[in-house]
């Protein structure tokens, strides 16, 4: 019994060396899994970091990408807005344009309206230099035809002349020749006949009288009398107009103004029922302006026909 429970002893042992052997072999294995994996996570693989590191990256690039197709749709957008802005500034100008146009062609027919109601510049000889300045256009020149008299109360001013008088100015007092024009008094009657243009009537009026009463020596003088004189027949105040005619032609009797003052003393005389005066200064007409335009002295003629008998 002693030699085999030997022999079995022996090959106990040498299992148990063996068993040892495996296990140090499959630990010692175990151990370079575990430390290899890494590096094979490395080679085969990418790490929680790279992963991380690439989502980030694209993120990026997304965002990159978001924000270019951004810039671009505001560029495209800011130039159909400046193409949108362009097209409108253009509408605006022939907008602008259409009403400074039409402001001009209402300014215009106002003047020659007023102008014609003034009777600006009446008969062939008148100075047409003195006509309503009507912008965008020529001045009007239109005659106007006396109203029909109209009968007055006991008080009013008879201007009839006796022998010597003429008006309310005696005959032997006229003014001296006029000057020529300075440059300052031209823009004072410039912007007289501005507002005769913008039918401002009675400023223009009030302007003119400034005018020639601070200028009595200026060559614009009669001009701006005559005004007076016409303003206030077409405002109906013919008291005031045949003074202003009266005034006009005595004091500047060779005026070009002379043969409408006239005419227009005459007619403001009828107005006023003076009908024995207005016919005697109708009647003088062409004896004093023997070389007035025939259009003023047939229109003379036929005031003097026609209320006269």
């Amino acid at each position: 019994m002693a030699p085999i429970s030997a022999k079995y002893s022996k090959t106990f042992a040498k299992s148990g060396d063996e068993m040892r052997t495996r296990h140090l072999i499959l630990g010692g294995f175990a151990a370079f899994l575990l430390l290899a994996a890494p590096a094979h996570a490395g080679l085969f693989g990418e790490t929680d970091e790279e992963k991380a590191a690439r989502i980030h990256e694209q993120n990026q690039d997304s965002a990159i990408t978001a924000l270019k197709q951004r810039v671009q749709d505001l560029e495209d957008s800011l130039r159909q807005a400046t193409g949108q802005n362009e097209t409108l500034a253009h509408q605006v100008q022939q907008l602008n344009d259409k009403i400074e146009r039409q402001k001009k062609d209402f300014e215009y027919r106002l003047c020659a309206l007023n102008a014609q109601q003034l009777g600006a510049g009446q008969g062939d000889g008148s100075d047409q230099a003195a006509a309503v300045p009507c912008p965008g256009g020529a001045p009007v020149s239109q005659s106007y035809n006396a109203p029909p008299p109209q009968q007055q109360n006991s008080a009013v001013v008879r201007l009839a002349p006796p022998p010597g008088v003429l008006g309310t100015l005696p005959a032997g007092k006229t003014a001296a020749m006029p000057s020529a024009a300075n440059p300052q008094a031209r823009g004072q009657f410039d912007a007289a006949l501005d507002l005769l243009a913008k039918a401002r009537n009675d400023e223009a009026r009030a302007q003119f009288r400034a005018f020639a009463d601070a200028n009595p020596g200026d060559e614009l003088a009669p001009q701006a009398i005559y005004w007076v004189g016409q303003i206030a027949f077409v405002q109906k105040d013919y008291a005031g107009a045949a003074h202003a005619f009266a005034e006009q032609i005595k004091k500047y009797p060779t005026s070009t103004r002379g043969p409408d003052s006239m005419l227009k003393l005459g007619q403001s005389l009828l107005a006023m029922g003076q009908t024995k005066e207005g016919c005697m200064t109708l009647g003088a007409f062409t004896s004093r302006y023997p070389n007035a335009a025939k259009g003023l002295a047939a229109q003379a003629a036929s005031e003097r026909k026609a209320s006269c008998h």
